[in-house]
């Protein structure tokens, strides 16, 4: 990888997909010349020996296509490339071309610098030298030409006058479109060929006519058909660059595209996290053949509700406990015509179907829609990502294709649609985007889930498929994945809240999290602490005590001198809103003292002072190659090329210099043709590892000695393969290397931390059980919440599991040496066990003594890779949070992980960790 591309990748933080493909671009690029004269035939071979899946161009210039899913970022990558082109001197004029108006409005938004998806976001390059954009709409104000010369000298040179980069952005239809001005003579020769007197020339002969213009197709399978192909051929680009996530001709008998340079599965998606997890559901034991027509789409319709309400619920709990922008998920129903589509939503909006609650929630698109209707329509379809627009359902007629990119798709209802129709990337493909840009780690907010209650047993069927896109299955109503009934937001603060100022819990019904809010009484609440204009201090004081987190410990609250310094800042914030708080002025100081004290104590006897280590493995790394020698040299069979390709190949490798047309700079040792290559590559340090690269290098010159006539012959040989033998090279070097990581780095930032609320869901009309009583499904653990604990940190918590956490919090209950335990709250702790993923243990627990995370886990998982990698994190966790807590008089910590099969009734605390606090 060169300087520019690495600059790019690092600017736009590029993904893996797009990083790989701006390095294939790159390559490329390094084999062809960039000319209106170009020999497509000699192009198109030198591009085979390097990507064999290129086997034509299908244009009258090279044009290759990059197959990448939907939802990793096609845009972005068009982005990167205009990036690269620009940078390394090979193009200033770009010409995008766009299927339809929604993805050319979409275009023309993520081009803009205003946008939050603005693709040149990170491009210092572009800020002073903002590129130019020109569309459809005002091309023939002449904004396109100002500053164009025809002194660019093309590839490899520098502009001469000007280096100000041009981006046309147009809708297909624009190339063919005849639309008239008012009052103007009709013709038929399309608006953008017409003669403009300010130039000369058409504007589309001024773009045939540029030396530079590098075609970029948006949604590539759309421009296969023949008016299409022959609009762009007319263009006469110097490099197509086709995009597209289904690299295959549209039509009853699609063709698989030959120019496919670079592609990146859907699987593959999946696989690395970059999309959501398809997964069809069903309700359990349902026959659909028992059902009419109607009935089997009214209840796939209110199946589609308690899916959407479930991820509601959750994305709004998530939303709250990492600090997250909120996300509000919605509804596709895939309709068969519009007299349907218009029946569906009578049925949704009817006060029959849940009460009337998605009345005014539901719109529809299809192509019979009045305009004005339909305009209306298409800007709430454009808003619905905006957690104040209210739509959650939309109704379409195959209408909503490429172009729509959304992140908050969670639930899709095919009706009348076979297991084929809905198993298609472009029926699931829109609801594949990540909201958060990546993967929660919550099941309901990675997954998309679709209804196919009467396709269920042939969708499953097919997930067998290596190549079929749905592989999991989730079951709607009890002891399922998803319940039956709507779930409210409980915000619970910790005890040392509700016993001090805060005695209820916030029960929340609105999304926006900003109406319709209930407050109710914890029925096991210790009276508070504080009464009248206490309270009010108290909340003054909360505050101002959360800036003492610095502290080692959380007892030094207790300390006369912090609660004296405690004392002054409340007084100070007091006298400052004396007006708002209305407080009797007379005793305030007193008043002010007695609070401070007490609530110090409340906040360090109810708090396990858990510091804020920071635990992160090392980003520097040493690491090496075994030695080893070159395998399979037989299946290289190469031979010499022409002198004139040779010579064409030379001026193309930057690492092969020509002093003329025909002349270039030898290499003393035919080694350093190979070694030459090997040094572009970041991972490989020649200083470091010259003798074995050396020795691969003579390996394979060896190899080629051995049945080719004479040195000249291998020396075209390593020119001409130079790519193809490095990456020969280059795989086994990959295969033989070592890695190995430095120790953690350790960073403590708090001594303790005031705890903050929890948000749960609870399912509507139910109450928190008791934590004694076992749920007689216990496969619904999930949707309880439990209460009656006297030595957790909070009054409510909720469990994953029956026999492993549950059972351990009834032990902790009873356990004497135990003073008190949590459940920490989801991004409390921040023990990274590898690169970008963080472990939070389930239980933390003080005992008079130690302190403890605990980990109750599945007894078939103990050896899981993952779960071992947590272990080593979390054990590393504890050692420096024991130098910590011990150098400030504290107390050692220690890392359990338990099998879930022996925790039992009869177990101790004290017997447990004997048996598997891990050392």
């Amino acid at each position: 990888m060169n300087a520019v591309e690495k600059r790019i990748s690092a600017r736009l933080s590029l993904r893996y997909p797009q990083h790989e493909a701006l390095n294939v671009l790159s390559h490329v690029l390094d084999n062809i010349e960039l000319s209106k004269n170009t020999d497509l035939a000699a192009d198109l071979e030198a591009i085979k020996n390097l990507y064999p899946s290129v086997q034509d161009f299908e244009r009258d210039f090279p044009s290759f296509c990059f197959a990448l899913a939907t939802g990793v970022g096609k845009t972005r990558l068009m982005g990167a490339f205009i990036s690269y082109l620009y940078l390394t001197d090979r193009s200033r004029h770009f010409f995008i071309l766009a299927p339809n108006l929604t993805i050319y409005e979409k275009l023309k938004q993520d081009f803009n610098p205003q946008s939050s998806k603005y693709v040149f976001s990170g491009m210092n390059e572009f800020v002073a030298n903002r590129p130019v954009i020109v569309t459809g709409e005002d091309y023939e104000s002449g904004r396109g030409i100002h500053s164009h010369e025809q002194k660019f000298r093309g590839q490899g040179r520098l502009f001469e006058n000007s280096d100000t980069i041009f981006i046309n952005i147009f809708n297909i239809s624009k190339i063919n479109t005849t639309d008239n001005k008012k009052s103007a003579a009709k013709s038929s020769v399309p608006r953008i060929k017409r003669l403009q007197e300010t130039i000369g020339e058409s504007y589309f002969d001024y773009l045939a006519n540029l030396p530079d213009l590098v075609l970029l197709m948006d949604e590539a399978h759309r421009y296969r058909a023949s008016a299409g192909a022959s609009a762009i051929n007319e263009l006469k680009p110097v490099l197509g660059i086709e995009l597209t996530a289904t690299p295959k001709t549209i039509g009853a008998k699609p063709v698989d595209f030959k120019n496919v340079v670079y592609g990146y599965s859907l699987a593959e998606a999946m696989r690395d996290g970059f999309v959501k997890e398809p997964a069809v559901a069903t309700r359990k034991d349902f026959q659909s053949q028992n059902y009419t027509l109607e009935q089997l789409e009214h209840i796939k319709l209110q199946d589609a509700i308690h899916a959407h309400e479930k991820v509601k619920a959750d994305l709004i709990v998530y939303a709250k406990d990492y600090n997250k922008k909120l996300v509000k998920p919605f509804i596709l129903v895939v309709a068969q015509d519009t007299e349907h589509a218009q029946k569906l939503r009578n049925l949704l909006e009817a006060d029959d179907f849940f009460a009337g609650a998605y009345k005014g929630k539901v719109i529809e698109i299809h192509s019979k829609q009045s305009n004005t209707e339909e305009d209306k329509n298409i800007q709430k379809l454009v808003a619905i990502e905006n957690p104040n627009e209210p739509t959650e359902i939309v109704i379409h007629v195959n209408k909503l294709k490429e172009g729509w990119d959304v992140t908050n798709l969670y639930t899709i209802v095919p009706l009348r649609a076979s297991a084929s129709e809905i198993l298609t990337e472009q029926t699931i493909g829109r609801g594949l985007r990540l909201p958060y840009g990546c993967k929660t780690g919550v099941e309901a907010i990675d997954r998309l889930t679709i209804i196919a209650h009467d396709r269920f047993q042939d969708i499953i069927d097919r997930a067998n498929d290596p190549n079929s896109i749905i592989k999991k299955h989730i079951e709607i109503g009890g002891g399922g994945d998803i319940p039956c009934k709507k779930s409210d937001i409980l915000t619970v603060p910790s005890r040392a809240e509700t016993e001090s100022i805060k005695t209820t819990v916030t029960y929340n019904f609105d999304i926006n999290g900003a109406s319709d809010l209930q407050d109710v009484m914890l029925h096991d609440a210790v009276p508070s602490l504080f009464i009248s204009e206490e309270k009010k201090i108290a909340d003054v004081a909360w505050d101002i005590i959360k800036g003492y987190e610095k502290l080692p410990s959380s007892q030094l609250l207790n300390s006369v001198a912090i609660q004296e310094k405690i004392s002054n800042e409340v007084m100070e914030s007091i006298n400052l809103s004396k007006e708002s708080l209305a407080l009797d002025t007379g005793n305030t100081e007193t008043l002010v003292k007695k609070v401070v004290v007490n609530l110090t104590e409340k906040i360090a006897e109810l708090t396990i002072d858990i510091p804020n280590i920071m635990l992160i493995p090392s980003r520097e790394v040493t690491y090496g190659f075994s030695d080893f020698d070159l395998e399979n040299l037989e299946i290289l069979n190469l031979q010499p090329v022409s002198k004139e390709l040779l010579i064409r190949e030379l001026r193309t490798h930057k690492s092969i210099f020509l002093i003329s047309e025909n002349k270039y700079i030898k290499e003393p040792y035919l080694e350093n043709y190979i070694i030459r290559g090997l040094i572009d590559h970041d991972f490989i340090d020649y200083d470091s590892h010259t003798p074995l690269l050396r020795k691969l290098a003579s390996q394979m010159v060896q190899h080629f000695q051995s049945y080719l006539p004479n040195d000249a012959a291998v020396e075209n040989v390593l020119i001409h393969y130079q790519h193809k033998l490095n990456t020969f090279i280059v795989d086994q070097l990959r295969a033989h290397q070592w890695e190995t990581k430095k120790d953690y780095e350790v960073k403590v930032t708090r001594g303790f931390t005031t705890l903050t609320p929890i948000h749960y869901t609870l399912p509507q009309g139910t109450s928190p059980l008791d934590f004694r009583r076992i749920p007689s499904i216990k496969s619904d653990i999930k949707t309880f919440v439990f209460k009656g604990f006297a030595k957790c940190c909070y009054p409510l918590q909720k469990f994953d599991s029956v026999e492993g956490e549950l059972r351990f919090s009834q032990i902790l209950e009873d356990d004497v040496r135990v003073l008190k335990w949590m459940k920490p709250a989801r991004g409390f702790f921040k023990i990274e066990y590898d690169k970008g993923f963080t472990y939070e243990p389930d239980f933390v627990v003080e005992t008079k003594d130690a302190k403890y995370l605990c980990e109750p886990k599945k007894a078939s998982e103990m050896q899981n890779p993952i779960v071992l990698k947590k272990r080593n994190a979390a054990v590393q966790w504890c050692y420096h949070a024991t130098h910590y807590a011990t150098t400030h008089g504290g107390k050692p910590w220690y890392y359990v992980l338990i099998p879930h099969d022996e925790i039992k009734a009869n177990s101790s605390f004290e017997g447990l960790c004997a048996e598997f606090t891990i050392s």
